[in-house]
């Protein structure tokens, strides 16, 4: 079958589809170009089925090369017949193509290999005839002390080594056991004795056993740290009865000594060489699969906090707060420029409140400030109480998550930006920053340091990258770049340009000053034609020489919406504001071969809201006052909360404390949730009441489920545990008085 067919199949999509996605993927265009100006070639494929396509075809010609390279390996041993050939061929996974190498794969000295050394291959092939006769005599011909043969238990036992690793190497064999193992093995998981104080957080699995097909992610990856931390033992176990009879249906075909022979083979072969085999595969593909889930949920939470609203472009002051040190505070303008920083002490006596005080009006009046973020670090909850507490009018008082804003102002970039000043000046800038554009400002750190996922040291750090990078290039390319005032680390998130073309394009704009129109992108260095195709829609120039340049309309269709202002009487920006001429506009007059309905419907939509940041709008949010810290909450407790990270076992929520508290899965709503996604995301603002305070575990438990529904679950328990008869006596009572 051919990639596309194979693809089709399994996505559901026409092999067309696939094909010219593959081509136009080969030929160098993006997922984010292809999903929004390729509509027609691909039959309007959306971004997550052309990112399919795309690992999908990569994973099909990886298969390709390592067919190539077992059946060039297999030929140079002399080995490779036309069925072999054919078998490699036809392999339609890596873990059946590997199994069929496994014999011609080149290995260390085994105990099979030895017995074959001393030539005890054909009475190895003659006990798997199981045919009737006296072993020992057939064995009594092997006999060879020159050969290290020195009796014929010797070469029994030899030649048992032989079957035992052609039974653990069978294709067919190690097919059915995997099976086995995934579909009925479990994880086992113990503390290791004298380790139960630093295991502590991994109580939960001091004597747990789980279904490797039903454990979660999560529940996998935990178990697996706490191994590698030698704080936990883990096993896999499956029970021998549900794997040798389904062995023996293969090997065991008669009732003789020679059986027997076969039998003691095949036993040695599953405790000696397949189920260790077998656990080690089990380990890395439940492993893959955990990692799998793990990266879709970190990636999810990633896209949410990159798309979360910003306040937009304001005189805004920023704080990160501090104890002792003090809280470094800076102003930046609507742009987030820095304009002055200095360090106030509202946390060292009255001398220090009283002068903090002061300096923060001061510099709220002196440059017009109209919004104060706060850091939610140490001391943040108090910081934010101190500025609360001062009145300042119509100012915008937010906190502002700051996980990640140390790394990113040790970083290169940070260095780069404000090489005069120190880290503790960058962080305030980064959380200011944050506030007015959080997409923007987080594109410079690394996502696994903004705060959200799970486990995600702990899994696949390639494919994590992979599924981090299409996130982040496909926020940016979705919200748009304003090319004059964009930086390079959100320049090279552009579809077709990277970091050198973003480092090109802010060294023409600081000699050239702005750009003045997309097509001026051409004379950058380095920046062909098929840069400018794929990046041109995605960059927007506000007050540019043509109207459309500050929209998401691709320069390549310009000629089509001057043709349309020119159809209505009217200019290409009077379509952009009034409303009447849209209407007037008969969008099938338009198709072509090129252009279809899906593109002239994005361009009309356009044309209404040119530019249109696809973010919500922001809003206000406050912490409950007075609850500052874990000693201050108490159970029943109802307080205002924002998400801040999503698992699969439920969403930990931010209330004002510095320790985030978890709404599990069954708490997140008062039905039945399969995937907190559907009922959360990153940076929600939610109502939450607390439940459990766990201070010497640092955990604290919240629910989102409404008071009726949580006062109504004991009597609902209660009817549930009522006698069968006693229900049914109630129910046929109340048909009774009905129907009276």
């Amino acid at each position: 079958m051919t990639y596309e067919s194979i693809i089709s199949q399994e996505l559901s999509v026409s092999s067309k589809q696939v094909s010219t996605t593959i081509n136009l993927l080969d030929e160098g265009a993006t997922v984010p170009f292809i999903a929004r100006y390729r509509k027609e070639l691909t039959g309007s494929l959306d971004e997550v089925q052309i990112t399919a396509i795309r690992d999908r075809v990569q994973q099909l010609r990886d298969l390709d090369k390592r067919k190539d390279a077992i059946l060039k390996s297999i030929a140079e041993q002399g080995k490779l017949t036309p069925v072999l050939e054919q078998q490699v061929k036809a392999a339609e996974t890596m873990a059946i193509l590997e199994d069929i190498y496994l014999p011609y794969k080149p290995k260390r000295k085994t105990r099979a290999s030895v017995a074959r050394e001393k030539g005890l291959q054909p009475l190895a092939d003659q006990l798997l005839l199981q045919e009737r006769g006296e072993v020992a005599h057939w064995a009594a011909q092997f006999v060879d002390a020159e050969k290290g043969v020195a009796t014929w238990e010797e070469a029994l036992a030899g030649a048992r080594d032989i079957v035992a690793e052609q039974i653990a190497e069978h294709v067919d064999v190690r097919t059915r056991t995997r099976k086995i193992f995934l579909e009925r093995g479990q994880f086992v998981s113990r503390v290791v004795p004298g380790k139960e104080d630093a295991a502590i957080k991994y109580k939960d699995y001091f004597e747990w056993a789980e279904s490797l097909k039903d454990a979660p992610s999560h529940r996998v990856l935990a178990m697996r740290r706490g191994e590698k931390e030698e704080l936990l033992y883990l096993d896999i176990n499956v029970a021998e009865v549900d794997v040798l009879p389904t062995i023996e249906k293969i090997y065991i075909n008669g009732h003789n000594e020679a059986s027997g022979q076969v039998q003691q083979a095949l036993q040695d072969s599953y405790k000696r060489l397949l189920k260790p085999s077998m656990e080690t595969e089990v380990r890395v593909l439940t492993r893959q699969r955990a990692d799998e889930e793990a990266i879709r949920v970190f990636a999810d939470n990633v896209r949410q906090l990159l798309l979360a609203a910003p306040l937009g472009q304001k005189r805004l002051m920023a704080i990160d707060p501090g104890f002792r040190t003090g809280c470094k505070t800076v102003v930046l303008d609507a742009q987030g420029t820095l304009l002055e920083n200095t360090a106030i002490f509202p946390h060292t006596g009255a001398g220090g409140a009283a002068e903090a005080a002061k300096t923060l009006k001061h510099l709220v009046e002196k440059h017009a400030v109209e919004a104060i973020a706060v850091g939610n670090g140490t001391a943040g909850r108090e910081t934010e109480e101190f500025v609360r507490k001062l009145g300042l009018s119509g100012v915008t008082l937010v906190m502002v998550n700051e996980s990640g804003a140390s790394i990113y102002s040790a970083s290169e970039v940070a260095r780069e930006e404000f090489p005069d000043h120190d880290v503790t000046v960058r962080g305030a800038i980064s959380i200011g920053r944050r506030l007015m554009d959080p997409l923007a400002e987080l594109v410079k750190i690394d996502p696994k340091s903004i705060g959200v996922g799970q486990y995600q040291h702990d899994v696949d750090q390639h494919k994590l990258q992979t599924a981090l990078d299409d996130t982040v290039i496909s926020c940016v390319n979705s919200v748009g770049v304003e090319l004059n005032t964009a930086s390079k680390q959100i320049l090279s998130y552009v579809s077709g340009l990277g970091p050198s073309l973003a480092q090109q394009i802010v060294n023409y704009r600081m000699a050239n000053g702005p750009f003045r129109s997309r097509k001026e992108l051409k004379k950058v260095p380095r920046l062909g034609d098929k840069a400018f195709e794929q990046a041109a829609g995605f960059l927007r120039i506000r007050q540019a020489e043509h109207p459309l340049d500050a929209s998401a309309v691709h320069p390549e269709r310009y000629a089509l919406v001057e043709q349309m202002a020119k159809d209505v009487n009217a200019k290409v920006e009077d379509l952009m504001t009034n409303e009447a001429l849209r209407k007037q506009i008969d969008l099938k007059k338009y198709v072509s071969e090129q252009v279809g309905l899906p593109t002239l419907n994005d361009i009309l939509a356009e044309l209404a809201k040119p530019g249109r940041d696809p973010r919500e709008q922001f809003e206000e949010f406050n912490f409950t006052d007075g609850v500052n810290s874990v000693a201050d909450l108490r159970i029943g407790m109802k307080l205002p909360g924002i998400v801040t990270n999503i698992t699969n076992f439920g969403a930990f929520v931010d209330i004002g404390v510095h320790q985030d508290g978890l709404v599990h899965l069954s708490q997140l709503a008062n039905r039945y949730v399969a995937d907190p996604h559907e009922v959360v995301k990153v940076q929600q603002k939610v109502m939450v009441t607390v439940t459990e305070i766990d201070e010497r575990r640092n955990r604290i438990g919240l629910t989102m489920k409404t008071e009726e529904k949580r006062n109504n679950a004991p009597k609902r328990e209660q009817k549930a545990r009522q006698a069968p008869e006693t229900d049914m006596a109630t129910k046929l009572a109340a048909l009774a008085s009905k129907f009276k």
